[in-house]
């Protein structure tokens, strides 16, 4: 890769989870009310089509990995598992009020947090309850993310018997100082034990979650990695830059110093020699920092341009409304945003009062709409197109002098009424989603609010 375009392109940016993103959500005019209707219009609009998403945050975690920007409540007390539970039954229960209709799943996901931290009896009674007000799209999919050091075969089969086909090991690195050094120590038999009883009792998808640019990490280190992952030969593999973001709240990203992180001119190179080595036994680029065997779901989605990449990450298929349940979940209509408070005693406490737990969120207005659709376009099939040039040229001039200069460096190209990230873009996908970002070319952050793009 150019050093010299890596130079240029090593800015802060958003990874595009959501547009706009949630620095610059509208917070301020934002009201439960205004959730409320644009959210039942989504649903009406298309739960007896494609039915719904379901993403169910479970916080809890008996020790703190600090690499991880996630939410979470670090607790060894496991009797704070069935009053977590009845109050995400709790919300789910004013949801489907709200909704009028019986709500239809076609995904479910459980984050965290650390999901296999609940016992198996606890995860079964919470999913049969879910399930049994809810109905099921033809297509649906189940899938969770596990710890590999305690998800057990009897978390497994209790979560495969209740309809679910994949899973997520999070492995991050084999080398032992980096795992000591982001207090995530996890042996590579661990890794094997649950990949092999996953594929044993019958999951069809099985993924590992893969870092580089963590603390102490070398080229090596990704090498070696990497060399183990294609003993297992997962499914899919989510091959993550690491955010570097100790300044928010609650973050654990404190536990080794600045100095310690590869450069970035290392971390790309991390980055190529592992793509490199993926790609050499099988596996192919799925959007941003994802690939997949040619088996896999996902890989047969991008094939068909049906892959969809929402706050789950990147999905077989797209629903029109996600609603998140539990402690700092988003939810997503389309056309608006509503996070969840952060706080335990906060949401037990509005869901006491039969209130939905959202503090803050964001309508989309005619021109978010309009962009939110071509960064999802990049971010899902690294190009975008639109019906009249002037969609983009005339009525977002910002976007096409940040897009002339993307062009200049080779890392887009245009024909007709379209644009394609190239082979040499797909690396810089941030940044050529940043072009068309324009609350944050409107209003640059005084402070340091997203991590790094390279």
């Amino acid at each position: 890769m150019c050093q010299k375009l890596v130079n240029k392109y090593n800015v802060a940016g958003p990874r595009y989870t959501s547009y706009p993103t949630v620095p610059y959500w509208n917070a301020e005019t934002f009201s439960l009310k205004q959730w409320k209707q644009v959210l039942k219009q989504s649903f009406d609009e298309s739960n007896a089509e494609e039915g719904i998403s379901l993403y169910l945050h479970l916080p809890f975690c008996e020790s703190l990995c600090t690499f991880c920007g996630c939410h979470k409540r670090i607790t060894k007390r496991h009797e704070v598992e069935l009053p977590y539970i009845k109050a995400v039954l709790k919300e789910w229960q004013l949801y489907r009020k709200l909704l009028g209709a019986k709500p239809k799943i076609k995904e479910l996901h459980l984050g965290g947090g650390t999901p296999t931290f609940f016992s198996p009896e606890n995860l079964t009674f919470l999913i049969s309850e879910l399930l049994r007000v809810s109905s099921l799209a033809e297509d649906y999919e189940f899938s969770f993310e596990g710890h590999p050091n305690n998800t057990t075969t009897e978390h497994l089969q209790a979560l495969y018997d209740l309809g679910f086909r994949r899973v997520s090991f999070g492995v991050q690195d084999y080398n032992l100082k980096v795992q000591n050094a982001i207090h995530r120590v996890q042996p590579f038999k661990n890794v094997k034990h649950a990949t092999e009883a996953a594929r044993a009792i019958g999951y069809t998808s099985v993924g590992h979650d893969i870092i580089f640019g963590l603390p102490f990490q070398t080229e090596a280190d990704v090498i070696e990695t990497i060399r183990k992952t294609e003993t297992l030969m997962p499914d899919r593999i989510a091959f993550y830059s690491y955010a570097h973001v100790p300044w928010i709240k609650g973050n654990g990203q404190r536990g080794f110093k600045d100095g310690d992180l590869p450069t970035p001119e290392s971390k790309r190179q991390q980055y190529e020699t592992g793509k490199s080595l993926l790609e050499k036994v099988g596996y192919t680029e799925i959007g941003m920092d994802h690939f997949a065997l040619k088996t896999d779901g996902l890989y047969k989605a991008m094939q068909n341009e049906t892959i969809h990449r929402n706050f789950m990450g990147y999905t077989d298929s797209k629903t029109q409304v996600m609603i998140g349940l539990g402690v700092s979940s988003i939810s997503d209509s389309w056309y608006g945003f509503a996070q969840n408070v952060k706080s335990i005693e906060e949401y037990y406490n509005l869901l006491g009062n039969d209130i939905i737990p959202v503090y803050r969120g964001h309508i989309l207005n005619e021109e978010d709409l309009k962009i939110r659709k071509h960064i999802l376009n990049l971010m899902c099939h690294f190009k975008t197109s639109w019906i009249q040039p002037e969609e983009v040229f005339d009525e977002l001039p910002e976007v096409l002098i940040k897009l002339k200069e993307l062009e200049l460096d080779g890392l887009i190209g245009f024909e007709k009424k379209q644009m394609t990230v190239t082979e040499k873009g797909k690396p810089f996908i941030r940044n050529i989603c940043m072009a068309f970002d324009l609350h944050l070319q409107r209003k640059k952050p005084d402070t340091q609010l997203f991590s790094m793009t390279i």
